[in-house]
């Protein structure tokens, strides 16, 4: 029933910034087409913080990031033009297809302090979207189907499960799912697709008698499975049908490493065009970038 345990990471972004890296890593680098998931926080972030706090304008290519949060606020603003708020059980889904900037700033913690906690994770595109036109979305309750049963208080992020389908665009089969659980309550956790996992944000589950506590992403076979919560616990659910071979190297997700070196290429000449709102500075590319990483599903 869970074929690997995969525990977060801690790793710096730089100016303070800490976050639980869970995908990828050495023993597994995607589940179905997600190739990033990032924990945030929970970290405490005082007014008046230091702008070097934020995540100054940087590039991405061949992926769609998503953003969903517990509590707290990042302003988003990228190279289309938006210029965004994201706020908790919301959703930002940027597309970065042929290439796009973006920054994401801490202006509400500036102002008045903040507690900030989610997820970032990043989709990798199909092959044939790849060097898609990049595009940007905003998704509030309107287009995330919600529910309650017994106990268990789901969201829909993107994808189908349940029989629901969310208002965000995707470019492949997959599912991506908030759960809050109360003590006791159980969760079917969605089947027909070829990878799934359970990351376990906060309290503890139960899943085929074995108990697994906060920062540790299940990664299951695909046999029918149910979680039990034996404390309040909120749980992410992913996964979908796998995308294909991929290379990540920085910010940037590639079938071809010479695609790869092309936007690190474009980066560091200023050929990749800043956010409008957004324009004074931006992070350079690694001084001593590594050799790509292939990334298997």
């Amino acid at each position: 029933m869970i074929e690997q345990v995969i525990r977060q990471r801690r790793r710096n972004l730089g100016g303070g910034m800490d976050v639980g890296r869970v995908l990828p890593t050495s023993e597994r680098r995607m589940i179905g087409p997600y190739i990033l998931f990032d924990h945030i926080g929970p970290v405490d972030i005082p007014a008046g913080v230091d702008r070097s706090a934020d995540v100054r304008p940087h590039p991405h290519i061949g992926l769609s990031t998503v953003t969903y949060l517990f509590s707290g606020e990042i302003m988003h603003r990228d190279s289309l033009g938006y210029a965004q708020a994201i706020r908790p059980r919301e959703v930002n889904w940027m597309t970065a297809g042929r290439g796009i900037t973006h920054s994401e700033r801490f202006e509400r913690a500036r102002a008045h302090g903040d507690r900030l906690h989610g997820i970032q994770a990043w989709v990798a595109l199909p092959r044939e979207y790849e060097d898609t036109a990049p595009a940007f979305s905003h998704h509030g309750a309107a287009d995330l189907p919600q529910w309650s049963d017994g106990g268990t208080h789901g969201q829909l992020i993107a994808g189908s499960a349940y029989g629901l389908t969310a208002g965000v665009v995707t470019h492949s089969p997959q599912f991506y799912v908030h759960l809050d659980l109360e003590r006791g309550a159980t969760a079917e956790i969605p089947a027909g697709y070829a990878e799934r996992a359970v990351y376990i944000a906060t309290g503890a589950v139960e899943i085929g008698g074995v108990t697994y506590g906060p920062g540790r992403l299940l990664v299951l076979d695909e046999a029918p499975s149910w979680l039990w919560a034996l404390e309040r616990s909120t749980v992410m659910l992913l996964g979908g049908d796998p995308v294909g071979e991929r290379f990540l190297y920085w910010n940037f997700v590639s079938s071809s490493k010479d695609r790869l070196a092309q936007a690190a290429a474009d980066w560091k000449a200023g050929r990749m065009k800043l956010p409008d709102a957004d324009d004074a500075e931006c992070i350079p590319l690694p001084d001593a970038p590594a050799p790509p990483v292939p990334a298997l599903s």
